[in-house]
């Protein structure tokens, strides 16, 4: 198989700041009158190990009401600015200019783009005409890792291409006032938003080598994690039994996935993962059977940024890489569908 590695990795963030404690306050002015249990769930701020996260718009803007279209203008601004911000840092990174690219793979499920966002990025990068667009919409949090894959599968299939991949999730855009349930309180206590990019290529010449990927889709979980569409907008589907399920099953989805590939999770010195909250965090530690602690950067990203969804993975592993990256890694993520998705990574030691 061709060896493909990741040249580059950067992130971004909106500049809007919300610390907890205000995101709370916040939230109950915002939610407690449509929902009269909201006190009782006020805890699940303080539990959720995130102190800031970054949103697409000021805190004002989220207190008046906001319809699809507003959502979808704020979208396409912030979202493109992200994309361009995290595309030209990794570009420069890997010392590669935008003409260059071949292909670049989007990844973001949080707004509506047609033209999509690479193609609006065009004039403000600089990217060839003939480049190869691939927008990819609903991997949801799965979307980091699945879209890392895939842009080392379109890199492996044209020998030498160049291939940009972009994140970019505005989370914080699908923030329902009415018909509040409990994943609506949950949601507003964990999701930020943010973007990251990298640069693909064949060849071992990157700082790590893409060995190989996967993923796991769950027969009958569809309700479980997504969207549904409502007239403000996307309206979230989050079950709270995510860790319950990573307890049980996850363990066994990684071996299916990695078995394949000639890899035992034994084998894996490093786990890189998406932290979709502070209890999944803890579950895939208890599923994998890792020493505890062992994802604290994981923790870390979730404590300084939130859940991102697709980004948040990628944060995670620009955290590991500039510690050093062990010889073999793992990068897993769970989202809907209900998928699982590995990208594993090799390095020199």
């Amino acid at each position: 198989m061709i060896p493909v590695s990741i040249h580059s990795l950067a992130t971004a963030t909106p500049l809007n700041v919300l610390d907890q404690t205000t995101g709370a306050q916040v939230a109950e002015q915002l939610l407690g009158g449509a929902f009269e249990d909201f006190g009782r769930l006020r805890s699940i701020y303080g539990n959720a190990g995130i102190e800031f996260r970054q949103l697409a718009r000021p805190v004002a803007w989220y207190m008046e009401p906001r319809s699809i279209v507003e959502r979808t203008e704020a979208y396409l601004e912030v979202a493109l600015d992200l994309f361009v911000e995290a595309a030209e840092k990794a570009l420069a990174e890997a010392g590669i200019a935008a003409h260059e690219v071949d292909a670049i793979v989007t990844v973001s499920s949080t707004g509506i783009a047609t033209p999509s966002l690479e193609a609006r990025a065009m004039g403000r990068i600089g990217f060839r005409d003939n480049v190869s667009r691939v927008p990819v919409f609903g991997l949801g949090c799965a979307g980091g890792v699945s879209g890392l894959g895939l842009a080392a599968k379109l890199a492996r299939v044209g020998p030498g291409a160049t291939v940009l991949f972009v994140t970019v999730e505005l989370c914080s855009l699908a923030l329902r006032t009415e018909n509040v349930g409990k994943a609506d309180i949950v949601s507003t206590a964990l999701f930020g938003d943010g973007a990251a990019a990298s640069v693909i290529r064949p060849g071992d010449e990157g700082f790590t080598q893409i060995a190989g990927s996967a993923e796991k889709t769950w027969a009958d979980t569809l309700d479980i994690m997504g969207w549904q569409m409502e007239p403000a907008g996307l309206g979230v589907i989050l079950n709270r039994a995510i860790p319950a399920f990573a307890r049980k099953e996850f363990r066994g989805a990684v071996e299916e996935m990695l078995t394949p590939q000639g890899v035992q999770i034994e084998d894996v010195d490093r786990f890189i993962c998406h932290p979709g909250g502070a209890k999944v965090v803890d579950a895939i530690e208890v599923a994998l059977a890792l020493p505890q602690g062992s994802l604290n950067d994981e923790r870390e990203v979730l404590r300084l940024h939130g859940n991102m969804s697709a980004p948040t993975a990628l944060f995670v592993l620009d955290r590991v890489r500039k510690q050093g990256l062990p010889p073999l890694s793992v990068m897993t993520a769970l989202g809907p569908g209900f998928t699982a998705s590995t990208v594993t990574l090799r390095s020199a030691a």
